[in-house]
């Protein structure tokens, strides 16, 4: 996400960091950059233009100017800016009974799986969530919010087949939720290709009758501008209390996230990185600013790693590297809590310093699933014993994986040598060290 903007940015700022002394000129020229930057990532014009005035007017202070490292400066009133933009500090959801949640949207922006992945992260947060189906218009709407609830565990209220009233099936699921002992309902609506009379009227109906705490407009960041044009009519149309964006992992500009905040005036709320249910996340400025500007996301790296990994498992890998045992049961493993936490190229990007080093390096989600189908093709007595695998074990493996022989031997390859470096303790530290940018600390072994 934001992959274009965060590459034009950092340049710039290196840049600015070259300076020894920075001039009204240096900054004016590296803020022309910035604003081109912007627009290219199909930030909105006008949105862009006052952004820059904020910077320059900070940037040209006497305090930046004269100051050891200006450059250092700038980054920092960019970063506080940038956060600014997205939305200041953190808006969480109104959840005071009754916990209404409408979502509204038009069709493609993914509202329906939204819903789903809401539930599934108020469950986590501790809430007992419930799904109601009152798209009724979009064929197969209701069985794909039915089969993404039975996915997630979380009770889903379906209307009768053939029922086109949407009043009556608030009705029905108000009564149903009492039944249900649910501290939050969320409410997936009908959309349209474009915003319309009748889309505007059946949500204005349904809204008068529920009196939702929140209602969340969920729109797909890739469209860009449309995005923002469609938040702002259904903001005037119905009154949205926040934004959710969707698909955010699969737009490299990221623009419509800058701009929708700004011109609707409501806050990003939460936004989708991925396909999996489990790929949503509350949205927080000031580390989303960092993530824009390089500077990873310790605290959001932090809380993935929390959720994802099994502690105990974690404890029983320490043990066995502190007795220099690793095997390809642990190689395996470990890949998987990577893909738990959303994979390398994800949580490599969160890591403070680590954008620049990415660049230009493709870390191939499609490689780490063949090397774990070439685990799972070999016998529990290969997992533990990986000298044994000779020419002829080699080739069943690769037939067993879909992969060639030439695949095989490399992971072998690669194994082998990771089995040597966790065994030289010397090397380890250092390429923890590369990793936490110097720190110097022991290994716990």
């Amino acid at each position: 996400m934001f992959s274009n903007l965060s590459d034009n940015l950092q340049e710039t700022f290196k840049k600015l960091r070259g300076h020894g002394k920075l001039s009204e000129k240096n900054i004016t020229d590296a803020l022309r950059e910035v604003r081109l930057a912007l627009l290219e990532a199909d930030v909105e014009f006008s949105v862009a233009k006052e952004f820059i005035a904020k910077v320059k007017e900070k940037a040209l202070g006497e305090a930046v100017l004269k100051s050891i490292q200006p450059g250092q400066q700038i980054v920092k009133i960019f970063n506080d800016e940038l956060a600014e933009l997205l939305g200041g500090d953190a808006a969480p959801l109104d959840l005071n009974p009754p916990a209404r949640i409408l979502m509204v949207g038009l069709n493609g922006a993914g509202k329906t799986t939204t819903s789903a992945k809401l539930a599934l992260h108020l469950r986590k947060d501790g809430r007992r969530p419930l799904l109601v189906a009152c798209d009724l218009y979009r064929p197969a709407a209701v069985e794909q919010l039915v089969t993404l609830g039975k996915q997630i565990d979380i009770p889903v209220f379906q209307p009768e087949p053939g029922e086109k009233d949407v009043l009556k099936v608030a009705k029905a699921a108000l009564k149903w939720a009492d039944d249900q002992n649910g501290t939050a309902i969320i409410f997936d609506t009908a959309g349209r290709q474009e915003v319309d009379d009748a889309l505007v009227e059946e949500l204005k109906q349904l809204h008068r009758f529920l009196e939702p705490k929140e209602t969340l407009l969920v729109a797909d960041s890739a469209t860009g501008q449309q995005a923002v044009n469609v938040a702002k009519t259904f903001d005037e149309m119905i009154g949205v209390t926040g934004l959710v964006l969707t698909k955010l992992d699969g737009d490299a500009r990221g623009g419509a996230a800058l701009s929708m905040r700004t011109v609707t005036q409501k806050p990003i709320k939460f936004v989708g990185v991925g396909e999996k249910v489990s790929d949503f996340e509350a949205f927080v400025p000031d580390r989303m600013a960092g993530r824009i500007l390089g500077m990873g996301d310790v605290v959001g790296l932090v809380e993935k790693a929390a959720e994802a990994i099994d502690q105990d498992e974690a404890m029983r890998m320490a043990e066995r590297m502190k007795k220099n045992v690793f095997d390809f049961n642990d190689f395996l493993s470990q890949m998987r809590m990577m893909n738990k936490m959303g994979g390398m190229q994800s949580i490599l990007g969160m890591v403070p310093g680590m954008g620049d080093k990415l660049k230009g390096v493709n870390l191939d989600e499609k490689r780490m699933k063949h090397m774990e189908a070439i685990v799972l093709s070999m016998t529990p007595k290969e997992r533990t014993r990986p000298e044994i695998i000779k020419a002829s074990r080699r080739k069943r493996i690769a037939s067993g994986s879909g992969t060639s022989v030439t695949q095989v031997n490399g992971l072998l390859k690669q194994f082998g040598q990771m089995r040597k470096m966790m065994r030289n303790k010397g090397k380890m530290s250092q390429m923890m060290k590369q990793f936490g940018g110097g720190g110097g600390g022991k290994l716990p072994f």
